[in-house]
């Protein structure tokens, strides 16, 4: 995307993990903004193979293996991969566009995901996910430690087996606000970007009560209508829907600013 200096004198705070936040805050920076990185995830992998054995040694059992996030491609193949290779007749699925390009870059071509919504509600609403497909089916749900239910749930109300393997953890990071809230106090801070509900109360957490009252009138652009409500609930009143991804979130942030 040609953007010029389209966000010159902006400043954008990315709150992506530190190792999946480079890629929008260049794009800020290329269109004339500042990025100020301030994590609000912290993501740390699953490495004792203990925990991957006994789900791969099963793997050819399952029909589908359905994966929650970038996060669970990286890391849950990588575990089970470790222990043995991949079953050919085992169907993969994903969330959203983000989580399928990190599948076909894993070698997997014809990946199950929306065209269109990148949650669970937009993966139940798939041929694929009908009652009529996944009764008496095995799925693998591949995830991290925490997150929605109601996939899992409504697979296994339609009449498949379920069964979940967590590859890594969720948690907040230890920072210092002091940076973050000098900028909005100034008022040298344009916007904050969060991806996730967990990094909104993460957020709450860091920044306590007053933090939060100092970043009220920022503007926060969000990828989910379920985002936009936590960050109501913790006072964040001004948000901005951008769709999910990072093309989007530009495209946010050029139309808004513009």
């Amino acid at each position: 995307m040609a953007t010029g200096g389209a966000l010159s004198g902006r400043t954008i705070a990315v709150t992506r993990p530190a190792d999946q936040a480079e890629a929008l805050c260049r794009a800020i920076e290329e269109a004339g903004g500042r990025a100020f990185r301030f994590p609000l995830l912290e993501i740390v992998p699953v490495t004792d193979p203990a925990v991957f054995a006994p789900v791969a040694a099963r793997l050819d059992t399952f029909d589908l293996a359905f994966f929650v996030s970038p996060n669970a491609v990286e890391h849950g193949l990588a575990g089970l991969r470790q222990v043995r290779p991949w079953p050919p007749g085992l169907h993969v699925a994903a969330v959203g566009q983000g989580s399928a390009r990190a599948l076909n870059a894993h070698g997997f071509a014809d990946v199950i995901v929306p065209a269109v919504g990148f949650d669970s509600e937009a993966v139940l609403a798939l041929p694929a996910f009908s009652a009529e497909a996944v009764r008496g089916c095995a799925v693998l749900v591949v995830r991290g430690n925490a997150g929605r239910e109601l996939l899992g749930r409504t697979l296994a109300a339609r009449g498949a087996h379920v069964e979940f393997l967590s590859c890594y953890h969720r948690r907040c990071p230890a920072a210092d606000p002091a940076p973050l809230l000098e900028l909005a106090a100034c008022g040298s801070l344009d916007a904050l970007s969060v991806t996730t509900a967990e990094g909104v109360d993460h957020l709450a957490r860091i920044v306590g009560d007053a933090g939060l009252a100092c970043l009220s009138g920022v503007p926060v652009f969000v990828s989910h209508p379920r985002i936009a409500a936590r960050c109501h609930l913790h006072g964040l009143e001004q948000t901005i829907a951008s769709g999910a991804g990072d093309d989007a979130l530009l495209r946010a942030f050029i139309a808004f600013f513009s």
